[in-house]
């Protein structure tokens, strides 16, 4: 980060000055910076207002900018009017006191300040600073409010700003940054940001199917219908597809009756099985909490086979910590037995020596007070539902599915996890 920052706020509305008359030319309206993916993006020019038209003055004829004036250093300046081009944001129209995206930390803060500074290039967008010393300068006027000092400035380098409010600039945020984060950060994003900001952050993760169907399922029911409601059955069916099943069964029911069959008709056949089967329990019973994917083997499967069953399987991680084991005769379970145990033990064991009997399970009719109640007991990380008779696992739960339904609602927002930085 640059030492010598120039405050945004100390050029707006200040005058533009002849460099060797120090007559006043106009008055600077703007900045334009352009957003060619740099670290710190470039300075490429002013939009200053001169007997009430809005020009362009490019950056190379400016020798000066300074808190108070902006100084002026050519022999004319160009009559034609300012349009923005694409890939240009206006500093101040466009960022500042708006929400842009601290990438590196995950939360959203307000460009209540934005430093620039000059190097060897030219001016450069450095930093924001989302504190009150930044808003401080904005609302004080003249020199007072630029002597308030500088709060904490983030590095451009790890800012993306939202320009679905600004269509002519032809940017969006690059999925790329997105992806860096864990899904239930970017779902904390758009559920702290505007609907349209949302918008934006669940069109640059829907460059990926599978990442846009994993933050949707962190998102919270109200957010989920929100940006899905505008969908077609189709493109809303594509989104479910991509989902676990538990997660697009609890989706579905929140969404308009009249629109839940013609979804789940257009959903790939196995995942509308899964998902109709799903929707027969109470939501919070645990047939309403389980999932119907797990990893199931029979007992004479050795550990080595095990372990390269997990390896290769498309079961959810978090259901993989356990491996359930059948009997080879009758395809009963009896049993289970945890991948630590597997890492554990001789590769040349089966399974049916290296299992335990002992079951800790639950059934899809009991209610989230039993079903806790059993995974504490019995410290299952997964907890296998049983059918009435004990022969067959219906699907598993686990411990982040329970923990979702204890948690008090708008948990994210008590605690500050959604919360904008101001």
């Amino acid at each position: 980060m640059a030492t010598e920052l120039i405050h945004l706020s100390g050029i707006i509305k200040r005058p533009l000055v002849d460099a060797k008359t120090r007559d006043k030319l106009g008055r600077v309206q703007d900045l334009v910076a352009r957003m060619d993916g740099s670290p710190h993006p470039p300075i490429v020019g002013l939009v200053v207002k001169i007997g009430g038209r809005e020009l362009f003055v490019p950056a190379r004829k400016i020798s000066a900018i300074e808190p108070g004036r902006v100084t002026f250093d050519g022999s004319k300046v160009d009559l034609r009017r300012f349009e923005r081009r694409p890939g240009e944001l206006l500093l101040a129209k466009d960022l500042m006191a708006r929400h842009l995206i601290n990438v590196m930390g995950g939360r959203l803060i307000r460009a209540n300040e934005i430093e620039l500074t000059r190097t060897e290039n030219g001016w450069e967008v450095v930093g924001v600073d989302p504190t009150a010393r930044g808003t401080l300068r904005r609302l004080l006027p003249g020199r007072l409010g630029q002597h308030s000092g500088a709060g904490a400035i983030i590095d451009w380098g790890s800012i993306e700003p939202f320009v679905s409010h600004v269509p002519s600039a032809r940017l969006r945020i690059p999925y790329r940054k997105l992806a860096r984060l864990h899904p239930a950060r970017i779902a904390d994003l758009v559920e702290a940001a505007s609907h349209e900001e949302g918008e934006e952050i669940i069109e640059a993760v829907g460059q990926d199917p599978a990442l846009e169907a994993d933050v949707f399922e962190e998102l919270d029911p109200e957010h989920q219908v929100e940006f899905v409601q505008e969908r077609s059955d189709e493109e809303a069916a594509q989104l479910l597809g991509s989902m676990a099943p538990d997660d697009a069964a609890d989706m579905i029911s929140e969404i308009d009756q009249e629109r839940r069959a013609p979804i789940l008709e257009l959903l790939p056949e196995p995942q509308r099985r899964k998902v109709r089967s799903l929707l027969h329990y109470h939501p919070e019973t645990a047939g309403g909490l389980m999932s119907p994917d797990f990893l199931e083997l029979p007992g004479n499967t050795t550990v080595e086979e095990a372990l390269e069953a997990i390896r290769v399987s498309t079961v959810p991680r978090e259901a993989l910590s356990f491996v359930f084991v059948s009997d080879l005769d009758d395809g009963h379970v009896i049993g289970s037995v945890s991948a630590v145990q597997l890492i554990q033990s001789p590769r040349h064991k089966t399974l049916y020596e290296v299992a335990t009997s002992e079951l800790g399970h639950v059934h899809p009719d009991w209610d989230l007070g039993a079903t806790v109640r059993k995974m504490s007991d019995f410290n299952l990380t997964v907890a296998p539902v049983l059918d009435p008779e004990h022969q067959s696992i219906l699907g598993v739960i686990t411990v982040d599915d329970v923990l979702e339904l204890l948690l008090p609602s708008g948990w994210r927002r008590d605690f500050g996890m959604t919360a904008a930085e101001e």
